[in-house]
């Protein structure tokens, strides 16, 4: 018998909403992706909101298990259809994941995300204030992925999905990643493993 598709509000332009596609694609579960149109403020229709409060994609519906939040999502999915690789049980390891999570919300959102939102969305952010913090952050990241091959450790984990879309983008809002080899290997093994999805890119920043 074969499995009701996952419902996927999702925006294709949305590195958030990639990180869901991306998990629900690494995961090999079937997937309805529902398109929500932000220009036309569809993110903010009582229909939508009855979703997801905040108005925002992505969100996910798996049989009336309805779930907003991306790095929410993520752990949802690990725990109902990955294995202990994507969300570990044990203590330490699990501390390791929810470090990165805290990056993707934090760090990566107000640094490559937020100069991403510069070029492509127009947004008025400072922006050599949010390109320098996403220099910084790959500087660490950089230095870490030096020592193992995925975020956490020799596996990919649910980390490496939450920080992927916003980092792989980086260019589209003038962060070069080029100074980081490491980075860049980092995302050509997630790049290859089964089940890789692509966020569309844009022609703006360094991709123009």
């Amino acid at each position: 018998m074969s499995r009701p598709a996952i419902k996927l509000y999702n925006f294709p332009r949305s590195g958030h909403a990639h990180r869901a596609e991306l998990m629900l694609s690494l995961l090999q579960l079937p997937t309805e992706l529902i398109f929500v149109d932000l220009a036309k403020g569809e993110h903010k229709t009582p229909e939508f909101l009855a979703i997801n409060p905040f108005g925002q994609v992505p969100a996910i519906d798996d049989g009336g298990t309805i779930i907003s939040d991306s790095n929410a999502i993520l752990v949802y999915l690990a725990k109902r259809y990955g294995n202990d690789d994507w969300l570990p049980q044990e203590p330490a390891a699990a501390a390791r994941v929810q470090r990165w999570l805290s990056v993707a919300a934090g760090l990566v959102a107000f640094g490559p995300a937020a100069a991403r939102l510069v070029t492509v969305f127009g947004y008025s952010f400072n922006t050599e204030e949010v390109i320098n913090r996403a220099h910084a952050l790959f500087t660490v990241m950089e230095g870490e992925l030096g020592e193992t091959p995925f975020l956490t450790g020799d596996k990919p984990s649910i980390a490496d999905v939450a920080n992927y879309s916003y980092i792989a983008h980086a260019p589209e809002g003038n962060v070069s990643l080029e100074p980081y080899p490491n980075i860049r290997a980092w995302l050509a093994r997630i790049e290859a493993l089964p089940g890789f999805v692509p966020m569309p890119r844009t022609a703006t920043g360094l991709q123009a």
